[in-house]
């Protein structure tokens, strides 16, 4: 299957790049470029893109606010964020917006290619020490009332989920509670569904900004 990717940054010369370089790939498509996030937000809406690279910062609408308004359609892309700075100030409210992953501009080429296979698959891109930054962003923060859908999870989404919220990968799940990636995933996709949440990267906000672990 082709992941069709929207890519979108205000700068030309960036998104040549990241075109070129994805277009080697043969289970990747550009489908189109956007410099603004007006451009973005329509782009999306004409041809639902399975993952959109988006800058932060551009003119007319910064990358945030079209995130919101794409996600907010109901539409099934992942949103990677493209930032220069390793976690700046915006990662936070991207989360919020309901992005996927981030990746810097100036990582290595396979890791970009990684993420954007990543959260094609339907994970979210979060490393460790990015989840122990958010972890103390979000804890820092007034407590929320869990949703209703916590109530639903059986025992075994409830430890699934925890070790998600600890920056684990579906293996490292399944090896930590002897259980398949196969299982892992049907599990993760439940309790996602139960809570009516994207992604691993909202599960994550969510379970600290309402403190359900604390007492883990």
């Amino acid at each position: 299957m082709t992941i069709r990717v929207l890519v979108v940054d205000d700068q030309a010369m960036v998104r040549a790049g990241f075109r070129l370089l994805l277009a080697d790939e043969p289970d990747i498509e550009v489908v189109a470029e956007a410099g603004t996030g007006r451009e973005a937000v329509a782009h999306a809406a004409r041809l639902d893109p399975d993952v959109i690279l988006m800058d932060i910062r551009m003119p007319e609408l910064d990358g945030l606010e079209a995130t919101r308004r794409i996600l907010a359609t109901g539409t099934s892309a992942r949103v990677l964020i493209l930032t220069t700075f390793d976690l700046d100030d915006y990662v936070f409210e991207a989360l919020r917006a309901g992005a996927s992953g981030f990746v810097l501009k100036d990582d290595p080429p396979e890791q970009l290619l990684a993420a954007v296979r990543t959260v094609a698959a339907g994970d979210a891109l979060l490393s460790p020490s990015v989840t122990r930054r958010v972890i103390r962003h979000f804890t820092s923060e007034r407590r929320q009332a869990p949703p209703p859908g916590v109530a639903d999870l059986t025992t075994r989404e409830l430890e699934v989920f925890g070790l998600i919220t600890k920056g684990l990968s579906n293996a490292e799940i399944g090896r930590e509670l002897f259980i398949s990636d196969t299982t892992v995933k049907t599990h993760v996709t439940r309790l996602l569904q139960k809570l009516g949440l994207r992604d691993r990267a909202q599960a994550i906000v969510l379970a600290y900004q309402t403190g359900l672990f604390d007492a883990s």
